[in-house]
Order: C-alpha cells, then structure tokens, then sequence
C-alpha cells in the first residue's frame, strides 16, 4: 500500500524521534561505560555510589550540569559563546539522518502492511551530506574559542580547525575507493554491496576488501572526534581544556554531548562503511521470518557500532597523546599520500 503525505511526515517524525531518544540515552550511559572501562583499565573502581553498580550515575551527572551557573567571561562575545555549542551538537546529530540502521521492516496493522525503510532520509548522495555536514563541525570548536576571549581557547579552537581540516583529506579520500567497489553513493547500496561472501566463508565487507582504506578511515575518526591520541585541541596539560575552558554548565555539557554524539554517528558511518552495516552473516540459514530478520540486522548493526566505540574508549586509555607536528606530519605525509596510492591501486585492479 502506497504511504499518504501525511503518513509520510508521521514517519519521518517517530523516526527522528526514536533515534534521537536512543542517539542521547546511548551518550549519557556511554559516558558510564567510559568512565567503567578506565578504571578498569587502570585496576581501579570506577563510579559505584549512585544506584546499584552506579547505573544512576548518568542522571547525577545530567542534574549537576543544568544546576551549575553559567558563567560567561565579562569581555567574551555573548552571542557567538551561546551559538558555538549549538553548532557543535546540531551537527553531530544531524549526520545520523542518512546512516541506515536496517534494511526495511514490513508491519502489518488493520488489515494492511506498511514497509518502512530504516533511516531517517533515504539520500541518493548520502556520502556527500556526511562529508558536507563534517565539515561544518570545524565552525563550532573555532568559534568557541574565539568568542571566548581566553588565549587557551583560542589556541585550542586554531589548533580544532587545523586538525579537523587536514584529516577530512584523508578522510574523504579513504572514502573513494569505497565507492568505486560499490558504484554508489548512497549508504544503502554500500551496505546491501557488502553482501554475499570472500572465499565461500568470509563475510564480504570492506574492511577485507580495503584494509587501507578501513584504518585510514578509523584514524581520522579518531581526529575528527578529538579523541586521544588526537585530543590536542583539548590538551589539558597544556591548554588547560582548549576550545571549552570558558565553557560551564549546561554551554559545556552541549559539548561533552557533541563529542560523543560524534563518536555514536562515526561508529555507525565506520560500520556501514566497512563493517557491512547491518548485514548480518550466516542469517539466511536461520529460517526467520521477515520481520525477525530485520530485527536481527538492527541487532547487528548496534552491535557492530557498539563493538566500535569499546575500540573508541580502549585506545584513548592505552595510546598516548601525539605532539602536534606528530599529529599534522602523520596527516598530510602519510594518511593522504597513502589515500592517493590506494585509489590508484583499486582503480588499476577494478580496471584490469
């Protein structure tokens, strides 16, 4: 049965809604499982007091922030101080729009079946709106740092968009050779590409078929995020917090929200990239049924994007922060020439 105008706008709404229930729930807890995961790490106990294993502890933290007062330095830009957290947290959650989260799911309801599509815009340039949006991200942690009128910040917003800018490179030339296996840019066709299997066995995702584009990919995420080893616009040794450190209350907990909102959208970009998205291998010798199928794949995929951000908070408590002209020379001496060559390398094989 073909959806109305109206049924349509409904959709799009719920959908909008569930994901950002599940994209806000998902950072408050992934901030515990952080948090649980260091002191693990580190032989230690992490937060316990608040609700049974310290499950509450997320909602303490959430009331702290909204009962802090907001200070705003006396010289700073008021206006733009406000508006640079905002774009941080628009940005970071808008990107999830064109990240399917399953195939389609088939419900039947009055004697009718309606089939949806599991994402919330169904763009025929979805790579693109990814990389465009990402882009705009910079905007935020260099306005903060400029509005706030504080060298610390400002050194820590100059040294986001340096950062930010030189890793989209090679970001977006890892991408490439993605799209010449898959001949398509929208993430739906990237995933269903990655079906089927290498050898018989071995699930057919682009993290096998393109090692160097998949760890190229990964470690500019980690330079997009700004999480360690590439947190130098933070740098609390040496500027105190960078871009935030005039920043308090619910102005900073936009940002806290925003860095790992970004972590949530680039694990599921990672995973629909390479991972294989929701392709879940070996299900159709299961005998599900249509709607369990598409429950399992959701399954799938929120396992994969979970697997990702355990990866996410192991390396920001195992590796090192780089110095600076450590982090720029890896970019644009290495990641970028390296891009170039693996483009060149599958357009010579997909040609021959």
């Amino acid at each position: 049965m073909e959806p109305t105008p109206i049924a349509i706008a409904i959709e799009a709404l719920v959908k909008i809604g569930l994901v950002l229930i599940i994209i806000l729930t998902t950072v408050a807890y992934l901030v515990l499982a952080e948090r649980k995961v260091s002191a693990f790490i580190q032989n230690r106990k992490g937060p316990n007091r608040v609700g049974p294993w310290g499950l509450f502890q997320p909602v303490a933290d959430i009331v702290k922030l909204f009962l802090k007062e907001d200070v705003v330095p006396s010289a700073a830009n008021n206006f733009v101080h406000t508006l640079a957290p905002v774009i941080s947290l628009s940005v970071a959650l808008s990107t999830f729009a064109v990240v399917p989260f399953g195939d389609t799911i088939t419900i039947p309801f009055g004697g009718e079946e309606y089939t949806f599509n599991l994402m919330i815009a169904d763009v025929n340039v979805g790579i693109l709106y990814i990389l465009a949006l990402t882009s705009l991200g910079v905007y935020g942690l260099t306005l903060s740092g400029w509005s706030s009128n504080n060298k610390y910040s400002l050194l820590g917003g100059l040294r986001a968009s340096a950062q930010m800018v030189s890793y989209e490179l090679s970001m977006g030339l890892s991408i490439i050779s993605v799209l010449l296996i898959s001949n398509s840019l929208q993430l739906d066709d990237i995933v269903r590409a990655q079906g089927g299997y290498l050898l018989g066995f071995l699930p057919n995702w682009n993290m096998f078929l393109q090692p160097v584009a998949f760890i190229i990919f990964v470690a500019a995420s980690f330079a997009e995020t700004n999480r360690l080893p590439f947190d130098l616009p933070e740098a609390e040794p040496e500027l105190v917090a960078g871009y935030h450190t005039e920043y308090s209350g619910m102005k900073f907990g936009l940002f806290f929200l925003a860095e790992y909102a970004n972590m949530i959208t680039s694990s599921a970009v990672i995973a629909t990239l390479f991972l294989g998205g929701w392709q879940a291998p070996y299900i159709e010798h299961l005998g599900l049924s249509p709607l369990m199928t598409s429950l399992a794949q959701v399954g799938a995929f929120m396992t994969k994007v979970g697997a990702v951000l355990l990866f996410y908070i192991i390396v920001r408590w195992t590796i090192p922060r780089f110095r600076y002209d450590q982090l720029m020379n890896l970019g644009w001496k290495v990641m970028i020439p390296l891009s170039l060559v693996n483009i060149l390398v599958t357009g010579l094989v997909l040609l021959l």
